[in-house]
């Protein structure tokens, strides 16, 4: 029997589309490397590698992410959490990376050691893009690889830096993202500057997803990568409250359009005209998206999945299921077994 494929709306191919098999075509893998300091901003770091994270969670292998200090010693952050490096800090590690980071701090050292300027000189020489966070700007401009360029840092050393670097264009914004160098200024800024990355280093979708996923709504991200969704009226919000409520009985186009007090030709106009689908397309894959988030987090069976979404036939069920996702519901992820 022919396989039968189905394609989510735009409404709902956000929320899905990193979940969706996409082939054997060859995918591009980002290379990214912190090089933690003493004291560095754990929260910068956290944000930031959130964003890495989840994207190998939604498309495994997509990034490779390495850890590195000095010696390749422990190193405490801010908040006195040691972690502990996970690669040796070695030429060939090094030349294997597209970016390297420098995670500093309120309390990092601001005289820069002789070994980090001599790292930072050699790196700049390779084709590999050069990052900082919270403070991470003053090394990088203290080895002069900030001239020319826009850069983020943290208040308490914004005045020092634009001092200490006049060729640079030290900005007050959390984060500043130029050509091949990348700053930022907070862990918002970080969470941000890992965000552009990856919709740069791999795809804006993918990008795209680690948002939805985080449930990340920030509409400065998306304006560069899709048109942004329309804004939804009240009726049609009331409706789709309704639809997100009722998923296991499924309300009917009369209920519906009674309930907000339309014809369900009207409702069918506010559908089309709004979101570009029809009510029942939509109500369908709210409820096949639903369905793949209960099975990823829960360890209810595959039967009760379907019921508690409104299908009535198992078969069904898995039918639209390998239509929507390219595999059956019993073959997804599961996080919470």
């Amino acid at each position: 029997m022919k396989t039968i494929t189905r394609t989510f709306s735009r409404t709902f191919a956000d929320r899905n589309l990193g979940f969706i098999a996409q082939g054997h075509t060859p995918c591009t893998v980002s290379r990214v490397g912190f090089l933690l300091l003493d004291n560095f901003s754990l929260p910068c770091f956290t944000q930031a590698l959130d964003v890495l994270v989840t994207a190998n969670l939604i498309s495994p292998g997509r990034v490779r992410v390495h850890t590195f200090s000095h010696h390749h010693a422990e190193v405490i952050s801010d908040l006195g959490i040691p972690i502990r490096p996970d690669t040796p800090l070695t030429d060939i590690r090094l030349s294997d990376l597209d970016l390297l980071v420098i995670c500093g701090g309120l309390r990092a050292a601001r005289t820069v050691p002789n070994w980090l300027l001599a790292l930072l000189n050699k790196v700049a020489r390779l084709p590999i893009a050069l990052g900082g966070l919270w403070n991470g700007a003053w090394y990088l401009g203290a080895a002069g690889l900030l001239d020319g360029y826009r850069c983020a840092i943290h208040a308490e050393q914004r005045t020092a830096l634009a001092e200490r670097t006049p060729r640079a264009n030290v900005s007050h914004e959390p984060l500043a993202y130029d050509r091949n160098r990348m700053t930022s200024a907070t862990p918002n800024g970080a969470f941000d500057m890992m965000i552009r990355w990856l919709g740069q280093g791999t795809t804006p979708v993918l990008a795209d997803a680690v948002l939805d996923t985080l449930d990340y709504d920030r509409s400065k991200h998306r304006a560069f990568q899709k048109p942004q969704q329309p804004k939804l009226g009240k009726a049609l919000r009331d409706i789709i409250a309704l639809m997100e409520a009722n998923l296991e009985e499924p309300l009917g186009p009369e209920h519906l359009a009674r309930v907000v007090g339309l014809s369900i030709r009207q409702v069918q106009r506010l559908f089309r005209d709004q979101l570009n689908t029809t009510p029942q397309k939509y109500y369908f894959q709210l409820r096949i998206t639903e369905a793949r988030r209960l099975i990823q987090n829960s360890s209810a069976s595959i039967f009760d999945v379907s019921l508690a979404c409104g299908f009535v036939s198992c078969t069904h069920f898995s039918r639209s299921y390998s239509a929507f996702f390219g595999h059956p519901p019993s073959k997804e992820i599961r996080y919470d077994v």
